[in-house]
């Protein structure tokens, strides 16, 4: 592997700025990295070659100019495919939406392109966004770089795998209950939730609108903190932006090696551990919790009832927005078509042929779920009933960030599993996301960084959850936790089939 792969997105940023190294040569032997290896490793529906050189001699160019350049311009990045790219692929994972062109680009495309930063390609994920192994992709799962024989996380796992196996620096996914963070937390990387309306989410293919939110999947702290001020801020397109500017989170991050957090108060939530959790993970997350008691910070066990029902009031919710959103996908406006196989063809027939064939599995359970729970004589007992324990849950965070700072807890009850252990349990399957979901549902920020490596070399996420707008002081903790988290620096997969390039 080319060594240059192993550095941060900061330090090739560094390097572009000095000339030591030009964007063109970054930008192909990342791409010269993901074609030797996604055969494997399946990180990537659509390699963007050509755009992303063109990107990055752009870059280059401006450069020898002496133009005015981000700090991050011409270090590739790659993008979850639910997020629109103008006349490149974008499918959801999806048969639906198979050889679909998006006319127009997304908010945050927008901005990686204005900054300079080449976008090499899209990655995989499990369809529109449903799913916690990205086993639910129609065209294949993707493994995990740690072992290929292990789900990468879902459903962002393309992008996690992507950035855990040096094909790049930089990635975007997007997350609904925890599609970022856990996929961070088993293939060992840094993914990001914001402030809901933190970034923009136009052009992010709807799962579930209002808990879907886009953030950063980076090696480091600080990568995702320069990724996300440039990604970040208030944008008119989007009914649910905050109108507020970026905070300085890269600088918060560095100033974190000099000073420490001192006065830190850190609650460790009762609910978010014990039962179905793997024990390796309990005690990781407890070593780090007593290193963080040691650097100072004050640890106090807190409670937040209503989490016991946060898994269940999700399941709710999110397929009731699914099934409004997947509406649109009625084979008559953009995507696949299928004519019913025999009668007359009409609008609803044509439709119903269409998302037979079109749809996966997860996807047909979710639509039919949401649809149920939103039906005349159920909505109150169902819906309604889930909406009333989301703000027992927002009051719950409220009450305890009136006493601590941060909210800690593992990201992910356990390591990666392997590939079909749970794919025929839908119920298995959901509960790895019990511990990220409650975030998604107040709106609040929360953070997977890698905590340490299991007995069976798999590893772990630490989660940080910090108020709403509280971005700043999860990044901060983040990078408290990582510096404290000496047994897993350096740490990466280093696996036989990477030895075998």
């Amino acid at each position: 592997m080319n060594e240059l792969l192993r550095r941060s997105a900061l330090e090739l940023a560094d390097m572009l700025a000095a000339g030591d190294l030009t964007s063109v040569e970054l930008t192909t032997a990342c791409l010269d990295r993901i074609e030797a290896l996604n055969d494997r490793v399946h990180a990537f529906l659509f390699i963007d070659r050509e755009g992303a050189l063109a990107t990055a001699a752009e870059v280059d160019a401006r450069r020898a100019e002496g133009a005015d350049l981000h700090r991050l311009a011409g270090v590739p990045i790659a993008l979850k495919d639910n997020m629109v790219t103008r006349g490149k692929p974008t499918t959801c994972a999806s048969k639906i939406l198979e050889g679909w062109l998006p006319p127009y680009d997304a908010t945050v495309v927008l901005k990686l392109k204005a900054a300079g930063l080449p976008v090499v390609g899209k990655t995989n994920m499990d369809e529109f966004a449903m799913g916690s192994s990205t086993e639910h992709s129609a065209f294949g799962p993707t493994g995990n770089p740690w072992d290929l024989s292990r789900i990468p996380g879902g459903s962002g796992g393309g992008s996690a795998a992507a950035v855990s196996s040096f094909m790049v620096p930089l990635a975007l996914g997007s997350d609904t209950g925890g599609s970022i963070r856990q996929p961070g937390a088993v293939t060992g990387t840094v993914g990001v939730k914001p402030t809901y309306g933190a970034v923009s989410r136009y052009g992010l293919v709807a799962m579930a609108s209002s808990l879907d939110q886009i953030g950063p999947v980076t090696r480091t702290v600080a990568d995702a903190a320069a990724l996300q001020e440039l990604i970040g801020g208030w944008d008119p397109a989007d009914s649910t932006s905050l109108k507020e500017p970026v905070p300085p989170l890269l600088e918060a991050v560095e100033a974190v090696h000099r000073d420490g957090v001192k006065g830190l108060r850190v609650g460790v939530v009762k609910e978010l551990s014990g039962e179905g959790y793997q024990p390796e993970v309990l005690d990781a997350f407890q070593a780090t919790v007593e290193k963080l008691r040691g650097a100072g910070a004050e640890v106090h066990e807190v409670s937040c009832p209503s989490f016991e029902y946060a898994l269940a009031a999700y399941y709710l919710i999110m397929p009731a927005e699914v099934s409004s959103n997947l509406a649109r996908f009625d084979g008559m406006r953009y995507g696949i078509r299928v004519l019913p196989e025999e009668g007359h063809v009409t609008a609803a027939r044509v439709m119903a042929a269409t998302r037979e064939a079109g749809f996966g599995d997860e996807v047909k359970r979710r639509i039919i779920l949401g649809t149920h729970v939103l039906s005349a004589g159920y909505y109150d007992a169902y819906y309604g009933s889930a909406q009333k324990v989301r703000t027992l849950i927002q009051r719950d965070f409220d009450r305890v960030f009136d006493e601590v700072d941060v909210l800690v807890s593992p990201t992910a009850p356990t390591t990666a599993f392997k590939f079909g252990d749970k794919i025929s349990d839908p119920m298995a399957m959901y509960l790895n996301d019990v511990a990220t979901i409650p975030a998604n549902l107040a709106g609040v920020p929360a953070m997977s960084v890698p905590n340490a490596v299991a007995a069976d070399g798999l590893p772990v996420g630490f989660q940080v959850i910090a108020p709403a707008r509280g971005d700043q002081r999860m990044y901060e903790v983040a990078q408290l936790v990582t510096d404290l988290s000496d047994d897993v620096a350096g740490a990466s997969p280093a696996a036989q089939w990477e030895e075998s390039e």
